[in-house]
Parts: C-alpha cells; sequence; structure tokens
C-alpha cells in the first residue's frame, strides 16, 4: 500500500465510497459492526431475525437485561412476540447510528433495512400491514418485502404509501424488473397524488452468491462436469445484465449486492450507483486486501464462461439471466432454513428455555 493511499483513505471500501458512486452498506445491525462500516465509509445497514441471533450471540451483555425486562414487561407474550420486539429494537438502535447520514443525504442513504416476517411471504396485506408498522420506527427505517407472487403487489402499496422498500429474496433479472415495474408503479401513484417521492430511497437485493450456491447444487444433482471457477460468475452475470437493463429503462430503485462468496461480489460491481452491502468479516477480508479500487460495472462479465455454459444447467441455466423467475421456490427455501435456526436457538437467547 502506498503512503499516498494510506493518508488519503482509510481502506479499499473507503476509497471505493470517496471516489465512485458505489454505496457501502453494512450486512448488520451489530454496533460494533456498523460503527466499524461507517468509519469505512457505509452509509446504511441491514437487519433480519438470524442478525439478530447474531447481534445477541456478539452482545449479549448489552441485551441480557433488556431481555429479561421484556419477558417481566410482557408476560403473557409469546417467544415470537418477544422476539419480534427485539428485532424491533436492535433495529432502532442501529438506525440512530445511521440518522446523521440520512439527514445529510436526503433519505437516499442512511437507511436500516429491517424485514418483515417471513412467514407472510403468501399475503400481500399482512406484508403492508407490517411493513407500515415497521416504517413508523425510525425515519430512516427500509422495509425488506420478498420478491413472491404477494410481494410485489405489496412492494407497489408500500412504495405508494411513502415506505422506501429493500426487494429480498432475488435472484434473478425477472424478479428484479418484476420489483422495479412495481416501484414505479407506486412512485407514479404518489406523484399523481401530489405527494412526495424525492426522499425516498429504494433498492432491490440480488443474493449474487446464493444463485453460486444453486447453480453449484445443481451441477452435483445433474452430474455436470464444468470448469467450478465459471460458477463463480453467475450471480456476477446476473446482477451485471440487471444493472445494464435498470440503467436503459430509467427504474428509479438501486440495486443491492448480498451473500457474498468471493471478492467478486464487491470488486465487479465498483461504479455502479449501487449498494454492495457484505458482512463485517468481508469487509475486513476486503480491507486487508490488495484488490485495485477501479470501476468494473461495465465491464462485461466472464461471458465466454457463464453464457455459453449455462444451458448445462437446464431451465435454470437457460433462463435466469431472462425468463420467467422460478427461483420462487428455492428462494423461499432457503429463507425458511435460515429462519428455522433463528427458531431453534432463539428460546436460549431469550432465557425461555
Amino acid at each position: 500500500m502506498t503512503q499516498a493511499f494510506a493518508t488519503a483513505y482509510k481502506s479499499p471500501l473507503h476509497k471505493m465510497t470517496q471516489t465512485t458512486p458505489t454505496n457501502l452498506w453494512n450486512d448488520s445491525a451489530s454496533i460494533q459492526e456498523l460503527t466499524y462500516s461507517i468509519e469505512h465509509g457505509a452509509v446504511g445497514a441491514t437487519c433480519n431475525p438470524v442478525i439478530v441471533l447474531g447481534v445477541l450471540k456478539k452482545e449479549i451483555n448489552s441485551w441480557k437485561d433488556r431481555i429479561q425486562s421484556l419477558i417481566q414487561e410482557l408476560p403473557t407474550a409469546t417467544e415470537d412476540e418477544i422476539t419480534w420486539q427485539l428485532v424491533r429494537e436492535v433495529s432502532i438502535r442501529a438506525a440512530s447510528l445511521l440518522k446523521p447520514i440520512y439527514d445529510t443525504q436526503g433519505g437516499k442513504n442512511g437507511r436500516l433495512s429491517i424485514q418483515t416476517d417471513p412467514r407472510f411471504f403468501r399475503d400481500s396485506h399482512a406484508i403492508v400491514k407490517q411493513a407500515e408498522e415497521f416504517s413508523r420506527l425510525a425515519p430512516n427505517m427500509i422495509v425488506k418485502i420478498p420478491v413472491t407472487k404477494a410481494g410485489i403487489p405489496a412492494i407497489e402499496e408500500a412504495t405508494y404509501r411513502g415506505i422506501s422498500i429493500n426487494a429480498t429474496v432475488c435472484f434473478s433479472l425477472p424478479q428484479c424488473v418484476a420489483v422495479a415495474e412495481a416501484v414505479e408503479r407506486g412512485l407514479k401513484r404518489r406523484e399523481r397524488d401530489g405527494k412526495e417521492v424525492a426522499s425516498m430511497g429504494p433498492v432491490c437485493t440480488i443474493m449474487v452468491g446464493r444463485l453460486d450456491d444453486w447453480l453449484k447444487v445443481l451441477m452435483e444433482k445433474d452430474n455436470v462436469a464444468i470448469d467450478p471457477g465459471y460458477l463463480e460468475w453467475a450471480g456476477v452475470a446476473v446482477f451485471k445484465k440487471t444493472y445494464q437493463v435498470f440503467r436503459e429503462r430509467g427504474y428509479r430503485i438501486r440495486l443491492l449486492s448480498a451473500a457474498f462468496r468471493n471478492h467478486m461480489h464487491w470488486s465487479e460491481f465498483i461504479g455502479g450507483e449501487v449498494v454492495i452491502s457484505p458482512p463485517y468479516s468481508w469487509q475486513v477480508r476486503f480491507n486487508t486486501s490488495d484488490i485495485e479500487v477501479r470501476p468494473r460495472i461495465d465491464e462485461p462479465a466472464n461471458s465466454a464462461s457463464v453464457h455459453h455454459r449455462l444451458p448445462r444447467f437446464g431451465w435454470l441455466g437457460a433462463r435466469f439471466l431472462a425468463s420467467e423467475p422460478r427461483l420462487f421456490v428455492t428462494a423461499f427455501k432457503l429463507s425458511e432454513r435460515l429462519f428455522e435456526r433463528w427458531e431453534k436457538q432463539r428460546s436460549t437467547w431469550l432465557g425461555l428455555s
């Protein structure tokens, strides 16, 4: 690392945030981790029940008394109700760290992303109702809504009601286009009614690493022989193609890269008006690396490696760049597994076992 770099920028991630339009969010609501991330240029963060479990494991001394207080204050509450109250309070605490950024940047950044209950994924009304409640927890909340059949109309309605959304459980270009169109419908409805839209900051998450993971599963399942390095480019190819389509169509929503598996889920997207949201451990890894910080978003993915070989993966390989969003089922299998992990361990952390 040169002396000039060390003097001007704290880290590669900090350099990215200071020299390109690419934003950094922290994939955690841990105060310790978020503080580190903000020091390196972060302007947002995410939370969900699994993240809250991680926060409790890491910061249990800070939360133990509050957990006991909640149990006493809510004597008839179920474990589920206490859990969701903890999700609210962890999110509110993290949001307070981001509020100055929110004020400075007029609402586009400085938000804490809180997730609606994944069990509502088939109920638009329940999603919107909870999104409204969560959006009122702090002025700088952004609410995660799943990209499902019920989630798409919920995204439109929540947007119309002035709620900034983070579309989640999303893996494919068709899902992203459906999200962007829903957000546009919601924004246009607001504009027709004379409602403000300038301070809203919607994003659409692509879980790039989980797409890579699933192709690897299919490779084993279908006995496909392929250089495993090719599969590291699948999520990158989807993200770059989607970014191109969003710019061409002028959608007023940013893409967010999540589910990191390698440095390309950060480095290949530098230079885009997008959000990079790595977990703390990946941020530390990136910040100690010698990966060059330069714009790559407009450089083609390794198309000779990816596009020409995708047909070998059947409908998924042939269609994940351009067809209907058939990854919904897979998406929610993954989501349910994560939620099951939280369900199995929360009793211990709530002191109810």
